[in-house]
């Protein structure tokens, strides 16, 4: 019996790792789960799977949650400190980093130095901060497990292989809604049209990523620092099956793929299991149905988040925290309609081009550029005429 704290239960990873718990309970046991402000299916979520620990992201929620969940046995907390106390819990092996944004890196660190081992699916860890967090993980002796599909598929396909013998990595993107929208056409695009995403069903904000491809450049640089691999070995090819999760190039020519239906459960439960395997109700992949896979370069001018997020790996430091900070905001305008889907790339830019890269030796450093990013994008937007 393994127990795990999720941060995050009620996104869409969350709710796969629930699915994955539900369907074997002899395995795992939820000790403590975190959510937002989606309250009622939080308090759905406490009474099926009974944490020790509950915590809401805002601390005037918790009254209104103690009264949805009483006379449960279950400590309900909020804030800041609430996630640290869920992410650290005594019982909790592995903390399952779910919560979407710059907000989970605090709660993950704290789990990190707690020893507990991390199935990771919050990019902005990495992203920000991620030879801090590398760092921690080795000096307390943890493991760091890929939750994302692209990166389990790489872990999942370097397995019994020297990391000297590595050529290079191929994450594979599906190329989001608009892969064959005509880039003048993108200016005219709604939310509605960038949440269709043809093959994975996500939360808005990562379908949004999904849509300009920066979700891409996250990943590479995630895949960077999970793989302790140069950026120049790192790779994206568009498929648009979402088939082939990944990639991995040997030194010999060979190549190493991991395939499967597109389902968020099946990276989940191998982190969750490692090194065992479990069943998880996905769809079997039948290639026999498929007319033929396949692989092209992206295009940087008609998606210039890619390009961007390059540029922040080039540049480093500071960067790609503030690179991070601005897309979540410039996304979070788009999606309330304050500005239109290629203006996310402009402010990305703005604030990037306002800033000069500087060393961060703390978690409280990447928190304060991820602030100065945060009201510099904003800033830029509410200039921004739609």
């Amino acid at each position: 019996m393994k127990n795990i704290t999720i941060l995050g239960s009620t996104g869409s990873i969350g709710v796969s790792t629930l699915e994955i718990v539900s369907a074997h309970p002899d395995r795992f046991r939820v000790v403590a789960m975190t959510a937002g402000k989606n309250l009622e299916l939080f308090a759905r979520q406490i009474r099926a799977f009974s944490p020790r620990i509950a915590v809401v992201a805002s601390g005037d929620d918790v009254a209104r949650l103690k009264e949805m969940c009483s006379g449960l046995d279950v400590a309900i907390l909020g804030g800041v400190e609430g996630l640290i106390a869920a992410a650290t819990a005594d019982e909790t092996e592995m903390v399952v980093a779910a919560i979407v944004g710059a907000a989970g890196l605090v709660p993950t660190a704290a789990a990190i130095r707690a020893g507990k081992d991390i199935a990771l699916a919050n990019k902005e860890t990495l992203v920000t901060a991620g030879h801090l967090f590398m760092d921690m993980v080795a000096e307390y002796g943890v493991r760091l497990y890929p939750v994302d599909s692209e990166h389990s598929a790489v872990f999942q396909s370097i397995e019994g292989h020297r990391s000297t013998d590595i050529e290079k990595i191929i994450l594979t993107a599906s190329g989001g809604p608009f892969l064959n929208t005509p880039a003048d056409q993108l200016k005219r695009v709604t939310v509605r049209d960038a949440l269709n995403h043809p093959n994975w069903s996500m939360g808005k904000k990562i379908t949004i990523d999904s849509a300009t491809m920066m979700n891409k450049g996250l990943e590479v640089l995630e895949a960077r620092w999970l793989f302790d691999t140069g950026v120049e070995k790192i790779e994206v090819n568009i498929h648009p099956q979402s088939i082939i999760h990944s990639m991995v190039e040997y030194v010999d020519g060979c190549v190493i793929a991991q395939l499967g239906t597109p389902d968020m459960k099946a990276p989940i439960a191998y982190a969750l299991s490692y090194p065992e395997r479990v069943a998880t109700g996905v769809k079997p992949l039948d290639l026999t149905t498929f007319s033929g896979l396949t692989f092209f370069k992206p295009d940087l001018d008609k998606f210039p988040c890619l390009g961007l997020a390059y540029r922040a790996i080039r540049d480093g430091e500071s960067m790609p925290a503030v690179m991070n900070a601005a897309n979540e905001i410039a996304v979070d305008a788009f999606l309330n309609g304050r500005i239109g889907f290629v203006q996310i790339a402009e402010t990305i830019e703005r604030t990037m081009n306002a800033h000069t890269a500087h060393k961060l030796v703390s978690i409280d450093e990447v928190l304060k550029a991820d602030m100065w990013s945060r009201e510099t994008a904003r800033e830029i937007c509410r200039e921004m005429v739609h």
